[in-house]
């Protein structure tokens, strides 16, 4: 099995309803977004993914957050726009234009500091 890893990022605001503290106003962060893709097989070029592809796709889905307040954009409109909320969203959107017969989205990764962030996995 291999595995290919792109890493992009975005700027978006967020705030989370129902919390405790500073984080329920309103407040942004430069987001960072990591995909990763597993591959049973390589192709004739001994690619399991194309790189660029992954993160042209992964760029796409991204721009409906980025320079945006999260909490504006479905379905966090409704759903908490947590980071953890933000990392399955990614993976479920992610999934539907990139998984194929030998090609399947495994984990994406949302930081919202550095070293704060969340895995969706399934």
């Amino acid at each position: 099995m291999y595995e290919v890893t792109v890493k992009t990022q975005f700027s978006a605001a967020h705030r989370l309803r129902g919390y405790d503290g500073k984080f329920e106003n309103l407040h942004g962060h430069n987001w960072i977004a990591i995909g990763t893709v597993q591959a049973r097989e390589l192709d004739a070029m001994g690619v399991g993914i194309d790189f660029v592809m992954l993160k042209e796709r992964m760029n796409k889905i991204l721009s409906k957050l980025d320079y945006t307040n999260i909490n504006d954009v479905p379905p966090f409109d409704e759903k908490n726009p947590s980071v953890e909320n933000i990392a399955k969203w990614l993976y479920d959107e992610l999934s539907q234009v990139v998984n194929t017969a030998t090609a399947k989205v495994s984990r994406v990764e949302v930081k919202e500091f550095e070293n704060c962030g969340a895995v969706y996995f399934e």
